[in-house]
Formats: C-alpha cells, sequence, structure tokens
C-alpha cells in the first residue's frame, strides 16, 4: 500500500508539472504575438540622444561595439559617452584608438564607487551627469548595435505607447556548452512566466522587466524616478530602474531587439559562472523565495523528463511542452536555429544548471564572498 500511494503522489506531481509545463509553453507563444517590435525602417530621432557606455577592463572586446555606435543612422544630434571604470588594460586607449578622433565620441574618466554604491550603477550615474541628451541611451561594452538600433528602440519613447523606459532585448551569443545551456533561460524566464499585456498596461513596478544591455530612458522620467542614486546599492540595476520609473508614473516596456542588437556576456564557461554567481541570488527575493522557484522549476520541467524516460506518456507531454516553450525563445540566442533546437532537447539540464548556480550564488552571497571585476559586492 505505501509504495502503491507513493506511485500515485508522484503520478499527479508530474501530471501538474506537465499540465503547468504545458501552459508555460502556450503562454510563451501568446507573448510573441503581442511583443512589440521596433520599426524596420524608422524615421528620423530629432531629440539630442546620448549613448553611454560604462567600461571596465573591457580592452578584448569594446572595440566592435564602438564601431557599431559610430555608425548608427537617423539621428540628428549625437552623442557617445564612454566611462572608463578603473580599467587596467587599456581600455580607453583602445576607444579612442577605433573612435579615430570622431568628435561625436568623449571618453570619460570615472572615479571610484563611494560607500552604499556599486560598481555599475555609480558609472551610470556619472555617465548621466555629464550626458546632454533627452534621450538616454544605455548599453554595454559588449553589446554591437545594428546601424538603426537606437533611432528604431528610440521611435518606442515617443508616439501612441510614449514609453518613459524600453529595453530591447538582445540576441545573445552563447560560447560553450554552458552558454548554450544557461544564455538561453534570460529571455525565456520572461517569455514563459511574466502575462505581458497585463504587465505592460499595469503600473506596478513588481511587473517591470528590463534588461541594461540595450535600455533607452526619457531623461525627465529618470529624473522623477531619482536617478541612478535610487538603485545606487541593486545588483540587478535594470530592473530595480524600470521599478523605480514605474513607481514614479513613467511607463515601461520591453521590445524585440533580437534584429538590432547582439550580445556576448561571456567567452568561457567561468566567466558565465562568475557573472551569474554574482547576481542570481537578488532574482527572487529570499532564501525562501529561490527554494521556492527552485522548487517549481524542477516539478515542472524537470521531474516530468525523468518521468519520461522510465515510460510516462504524461511526462514525455510535459517534457514536449518544456521543449517546445524554450524553442519559442530561439531568436534571442545564437548560434543558429537548428542548434537552437538541439539545445533545446536539454531544456531539464538547463534547469539543472541554472539551480546549480543559484544555490552557488546564495552561498556566496552568505558568505560575502561574490565579487565582479575586483570589486565586492
Amino acid at each position: 500500500m505505501p509504495d502503491a500511494r507513493s506511485n500515485k503522489i508522484v503520478r499527479v506531481v508530474v501530471a501538474t508539472g506537465s499540465a503547468f509545463s504545458c501552459l508555460g509553453a502556450a503562454h510563451a507563444v501568446l507573448n510573441l504575438r503581442m511583443l512589440r517590435r521596433p520599426p524596420a525602417v524608422p524615421s528620423q530621432v530629432n531629440r539630442a540622444v546620448s549613448v553611454l557606455v560604462p567600461a571596465r577592463d573591457e580592452a578584448h572586446r569594446i572595440g566592435p561595439t564602438v564601431r557599431s555606435l559610430l555608425g548608427q543612422r537617423g539621428l540628428a544630434d549625437v552623442e557617445i559617452l564612454i566611462l572608463d571604470d578603473g580599467s587596467s588594460d587599456g581600455t580607453a586607449d583602445v576607444v579612442r584608438d577605433v573612435a579615430a578622433g570622431d568628435p561625436r565620441l568623449t571618453v570619460l574618466t570615472g572615479t571610484a564607487p563611494p560607500p552604499g554604491w556599486l560598481g555599475k550603477p555609480h558609472a551610470c550615474a556619472q555617465l548621466t551627469a555629464a550626458a546632454r541628451g533627452e534621450i538616454l541611451v544605455f548599453t554595454d561594452s559588449d553589446v554591437v548595435l545594428a546601424p538603426d538600433a537606437v533611432a528604431a528602440a528610440a521611435s518606442l519613447l515617443r508616439g501612441p505607447e510614449a514609453l518613459a523606459l524600453v529595453s530591447a532585448w538582445p540576441r545573445q551569443i552563447a560560447s560553450g556548452a554552458l552558454g548554450r545551456l544557461v544564455q538561453p533561460l534570460l529571455a525565456w524566464s520572461w517569455l514563459t512566466t511574466l502575462p505581458l499585456a497585463i504587465a505592460e498596461r499595469s503600473g506596478r513596478p513588481s511587473m517591470a522587466v528590463a534588461n541594461g544591455q540595450f535600455m533607452l530612458v526619457d531623461r525627465a522620467a529618470l529624473e522623477r524616478a531619482g536617478g541612478w542614486q535610487a538603485v545606487s546599492g541593486e545588483v540587478l540595476d535594470d530592473i530595480s530602474l524600470a521599478r523605480a520609473v514605474r513607481a514614479a508614473g513613467g511607463r515601461t516596456g520591453v521590445a524585440d531587439g533580437s534584429a538590432l542588437a547582439t550580445c556576448r556576456m561571456y567567452d568561457t564557461g567561468a566567466e558565465l559562472s562568475e557573472g551569474y554567481r554574482k547576481s542570481l541570488w537578488a532574482a527572487f527575493g529570499s532564501p525562501a523565495g529561490a527554494v521556492a522557484v527552485g522548487a517549481a522549476l524542477s516539478v515542472i520541467y524537470v521531474l516530468p523528463a525523468v518521468a519520461a524516460v522510465t515510460g510516462s506518456p504524461t511526462g514525455a507531454l510535459g517534457y514536449a511542452a518544456g521543449v517546445a516553450g524554450r524553442v519559442s525563445a530561439r531568436r534571442w540566442c545564437s548560434p543558429t536555429e537548428g542548434t537552437a533546437i538541439l539545445d533545446a532537447a536539454a531544456h531539464p539540464l538547463s534547469i539543472v544548471t541554472l539551480l546549480v548556480l543559484l544555490a552557488s550564488s546564495w552561498i556566496g552571497r552568505v558568505r560575502g564572498t561574490l565579487r565582479w571585476k575586483g570589486r565586492a559586492l
């Protein structure tokens, strides 16, 4: 009897997980249909635009970023400010060499963050203080923009929607096995779980989504939100900034930036592990929240796959739905489509890998050992 009862409980849990997996896949497809897309041929932007790039030890990859910024079209009045945030590898020299004296680009020398500030929010605050634009475009030094990217994304800050902040989600270039497992989860996570239609109309800060890799903010809205000082100590500064803008009455949104920008966040598995460890602990609010999310992900995406291996049709259905949901996010991750589908088949392993990184992040947080680019967090 105990075995029969245990088997029944397992079947119920597998069925529950598989049902949620199917709902998640359907929800991802719905979100894809509703997701805003910037215009393919944007009109000229006549407002002053400041493109702002914080950079710390990025000499090995900032060159393509700078060239893509200098190649932006459709901007009547643009400045490019790149802040060298205490680099030790000659980042500023690389930027100046690539810019070749272009008067639109200025290299700023950053100062160390004061107590209570983390490095990136402080760098962005310095860039904002030096900028003169009405539209502030924040992008990372590992992001390469298409020629019309800024003009296309800026079109969402005017017109009927008049967003105060918009994130045009870039395509992620994944390197190595670990990158191919984990990086697609960035877009997949909000595509699967966030009720986009409700979130876009809602003013609730908790429903804001943002990606600081390519993010445009109306300067007046940023000032009403308290500027970068409002998120000075936040590890997830992009999401926190979007929440602050919403709390101040501004509208925020996410757009499909897969044709506008590419981002190679990490070159190696070691870099990826360090990068996720530094911030993943903050994603779910508390250790209890992390445990709850980890348990839910395991039930929905790992357990059905395990049951499928043992011959469970219900588990096979849940596994297939999880793979289908993952495939729906393929436009935001390179390599190409065929590889993305193959990678999606390993979705349960992706979830397990994410949970290992989450646990490692919390261990580092509790022990106080988290660091990023030589700075304690």
